[in-house]
């Protein structure tokens, strides 16, 4: 009896013990340095102080930077979930070869995001660039692309959309396998079409993976901070200076670490209200029953 007592705890115990080192290695390097930046947020000089926030809300730049960021979220968060979920629908089928094109669509996550970057500037360049080249090709003018204050977010929306949805494919890839296809040779027996079977079946089984999909695009997007620094430092006139960018400014460039700890505490606020409405309305009872 103490035997089996004592292997009923080992193996309840020894499972955290294999985790405890990752642990301290997420708590050390991830959640202790979060920790002490949202707290540096809400003090000056030692003392607590909310007047870094009512100076943040004064500030051009940084309400810029926040219409921006949201701006951004709004066209990019529904084109990555939509165009992924397509995508996942596309190369679920069992067509023969359809593996080829899995490995097609995943490639664009698997290039760095410097390669990416760097492509797309190519692409965009003013002079040289293959779309300002086929635009003279077909006797339209230059577009000014990353160069041009009413492009530059939308030329960031394309590149981060192509980077990003060949990973959230990957996702909705997985759920759709998991979907028991005698569901639709039933609908199809009844007579659904596509459409009903889209609306009935699919999506509704698929609530999971999309509230995942979108809860982690979102964190993802609203941090977005590489190919800002890459191809348009904020530019130009501030038109892609979106949050995460303008914290980095602010605690690297402008040495105003208190600025930035602010920045970022207002940024996680943001994404825990929009994660918060989208468990809201994508896991509902009423939706799983």
């Amino acid at each position: 009896m103490n035997n089996m007592k004592k292997h009923s705890v080992y193996s309840t115990v020894f499972p955290y013990l294999l985790l405890l080192p990752a642990g301290v290695l997420v708590a050390v390097f991830k959640l202790y340095p979060i920790a002490q930046t949202l707290a540096s947020g809400f003090f000056e000089k030692g003392n607590f102080t909310l007047d870094i926030y009512r100076r943040l809300f004064r500030d051009p730049n940084f309400t810029n930077s926040l219409w921006i960021t949201i701006k951004f979220n709004l066209i990019t968060i529904p084109l990555q979930v939509v165009i992924s979920f397509c995508l996942g629908l596309l190369v679920s089928s069992r067509l023969r070869g359809i593996g080829i094109f899995r490995v097609l669509f995943f490639s664009t996550f698997a290039i760095s995001t410097t390669i990416a970057v760097l492509i797309w500037e190519k692409l965009f360049n003013f002079n040289n660039g293959l779309f300002n080249s086929m635009l003279i090709f077909a006797g339209l003018p230059s577009q000014g692309f990353l160069l041009s204050k009413t492009q530059a977010l939308m030329c960031i929306i394309v590149i981060t959309t192509w980077k990003g949805c060949g990973y959230w494919m990957i996702f909705f890839l997985s759920g759709l396998k998991n979907i028991d296809p005698g569901l639709y040779e039933s609908a199809m027996l009844d007579g659904a079409g596509v459409l009903d079977t889209l609306f009935r079946i699919t999506l509704p089984l698929m609530r999971r993976v999309i509230l995942f999909v979108c809860v982690a695009n979102t964190t993802a997007n609203m941090l977005l901070f590489a190919p800002i620094q890459m191809s348009t430092q904020g530019g130009p006139q501030g038109s892609t200076n979106l949050l995460m960018y303008e914290a980095y400014k602010s605690a690297f460039k402008y040495a105003d670490q208190q600025r930035a700890s602010a920045m970022i505490t207002i940024l996680v606020l943001i994404i825990v209200v929009i994660c918060f409405l989208q468990f809201k309305f994508l896991n509902s009872s009423e939706v799983e029953e």
